[in-house]
């Protein structure tokens, strides 16, 4: 036989374990072939060559390839096959050795069987499911092959000889559809552990006691894992920020802070009078009256302001104001301490707004036209006296604070303790929890710079007090309750700071760079941007601490004159 071509399998399939290979080979249906006559051959379109010796070899080698069908590749299309004799017709009696030869050659342990149909021109293989059972291929003729009713009414008798070894509910129907399996029903799992209470076994097993329960945490590591995640070098500078370096920085800032009101306090009280006695002594030295500059106008502005509150505090009954606030009951101790705090931040407020419309009077007054002499100099008037009335009373707010705090000093019923719980709590409540900037911190650091001078000038005023009018051993009281008012202010405002810059994402440097915002402050080197400046204005605790200083150079000096000496001068 002439050699045929070899056949195209489709992109993705393996070759085909039953195609042809070459011309020689002849299919199993040439068996079929050998009893129809020629006018069954005009009407068929299935023809095969007949052959006796091929058709042995055919089914030898069919015989082999049925026993290795479990490993057959998918099915591969083939081109048709051209064959050199004529095709011979199909006889209906020997399709039964056949179909008897296929289904004795089939294992029960086998899963499939395979099936080779020839319809038109294309040849095909199909696998069949069958749990072992062999499906002929004369069905598959049957259900393919719909254009010959002769082939269709062989096809029904070879299937209706085959022994029923195939399974009822697997076998095919008889239009070729091939019923589907029934699926399964889905998992129930509360039924599925109801009808195997061992899946759990060891979960079942297992002690359910509180010992043993106690024992199973002991073991099994630490148990805050579960609500506590584990930390890194950030939470760790972050603890490290919030216990030492913003406390150390704020600190740091606080005590320079003081250290610039201390400086102007001190200026207040000793620059300011030294420069209007050098002003006074030049006009009395040269019998000229120069118009002054801005500068000296606002130091004789100050100094009017200064020497009217020392005037009339000096009016007021220090023992009486005493007196009435430790004896009422009504509002206690503590409250009337933290309503004169907010009083004292208030006046703050107002004395720098006042303060500044003073020294732009002075210097519209010292740089005015002459015919702009006489309005300046009434407004300068009008301003100053504004002033002094601001300072009298914030003078004044400041002299109940310090007699309050001396109050709570002297006491011996835990009245200082109230005092320092409810104050400093009461403002870590207020600051702490509120969301704050950068600028908002800078403002508040400044307060409790500010505050902190206060607290010192209060505790001035105490030790004056006592100087005056405490009898018996005090000085170490004194300095035992000093000492708690002077710590709890520094732990309170430690404690403040630090967890506001915990909450607000605020890094220690902050700190350092409003201490060198505070250091050009003082060296003048911003003079454009005063926002970010110290406003401290020391005249209402001048005021109060000079009010003290002069009572205690009353006191010296009438001791040293009840001498005889000091009575005969003042007999004189």
């Amino acid at each position: 036989a002439a050699a045929r071509p070899a056949p195209r399998v489709r992109e993705g399939a393996l070759p085909p374990p039953m195609s042809l290979r070459s011309g020689g080979r002849k299919l199993s249906f040439e068996l079929l072939s050998s009893g129809l006559t020629a006018a069954d051959d005009d009407a068929s379109p299935r023809s095969l060559p007949e052959t006796s010796s091929d058709g042995q070899r055919r089914r030898k080698r069919r015989s082999k390839r049925k026993r290795g069908a479990l490993q057959s590749p998918p099915i591969a299309e083939e081109e048709p096959r051209v064959d050199a004799h004529p095709p011979a017709a199909l006889r209906v009696a020997d399709l039964m050795p056949v179909v008897e030869k296929v289904c004795q050659t089939s294992d029960a342990e086998r899963s499939a069987a395979g099936c080779v149909a020839y319809v038109g021109v294309e040849l095909r293989q199909r696998n069949v499911a069958g749990n072992g059972r062999a499906v002929t291929f004369a069905e598959d003729a049957a259900s393919s092959c719909g254009s010959s009713s002769r082939e269709s009414a062989a096809a029904a008798a070879a299937a209706a000889a085959v022994p029923d070894v195939i399974d009822p509910a697997r076998r095919p129907e008889a239009n070729g559809v091939v019923k589907k399996l029934e699926k399964d029903e889905s998992l129930d799992w509360e039924k599925y552990i109801k009808e195997n209470s061992n899946v759990l076994g060891e979960v079942e097993r297992r002690d359910n006691s509180p010992f043993r329960y106690f024992i199973g945490e002991m073991y099994s590591g630490n148990s805050l894992r579960s609500t506590i995640a584990v930390g890194n070098d950030k939470k760790r500078q972050r603890v490290y920020n919030t216990m030492f370096h913003v406390p150390w920085r704020c600190e740091r800032l606080i005590v320079a802070g003081f250290f610039v009101c201390l400086d102007s306090f001190l200026s207040l009280l000793t620059i300011m009078p030294a420069r209007i006695v050098m002003t006074v002594w030049r006009i009395l030295k040269t019998r000229q009256f120069l118009r002054p500059n801005a500068a000296d106008l606002s130091d004789y502005g100050c100094f009017v302001v200064l020497a009217l509150g020392v005037a009339s505090l000096q009016m007021i009954d220090i023992s009486l104001i005493y007196h009435v606030i430790r004896g009422q009951g009504t509002i206690k101790l503590y409250v009337v301490y933290n309503v004169l705090e907010i009083f004292d931040k208030l006046c703050q407020s107002f004395g720098e707004d006042v303060l500044q419309v003073l020294f732009n009077s002075a210097e519209g007054l010292s740089t005015c036209s002459t015919d702009r002499v006489t309005f300046e100099l009434l407004r300068f008037l009008l301003d100053g006296a504004i002033a002094v009335l601001a300072f009298v009373v914030h003078s004044f707010v400041l002299l109940a604070q310090a007699i309050t705090l001396s109050t709570c000093i002297i006491a011996h019923n835990n009245a200082l303790l109230a005092l320092l719980v409810s104050n400093n709590f009461a403002e870590i409540k207020s600051n702490v929890f509120k969301k704050v900037s950068k600028e908002n911190l800078h403002n508040l650091v400044y307060y409790d710079i500010i505050e902190r001078f206060h607290i010192t000038a209060f505790l001035l005023f105490v030790l004056a007090q006592n100087i005056l009018e405490a009898e018996g051993p005090w000085f170490d009281s004194f300095l035992i309750n000093a000492s708690y008012v002077f710590m709890c202010e520094v732990l309170i405002d430690a404690i403040k700071h630090s967890f506001l810059a915990k909450f607000n994402e605020i890094k220690p440097v902050a700190y350092s760079e409003f201490l060198e915002d505070l250091s050009k402050q003082i060296l003048n080197e911003q003079p454009d941007d005063r926002q970010k400046d110290l406003t401290f204005i020391p005249l209402a605790p001048a005021c109060v601490v000079s009010e003290q200083a002069m009572l205690l150079c009353c006191q010296f000096v009438c001791t040293y004159f009840t001498n005889e000496q000091g009575i005969h001068c003042l007999s004189r």
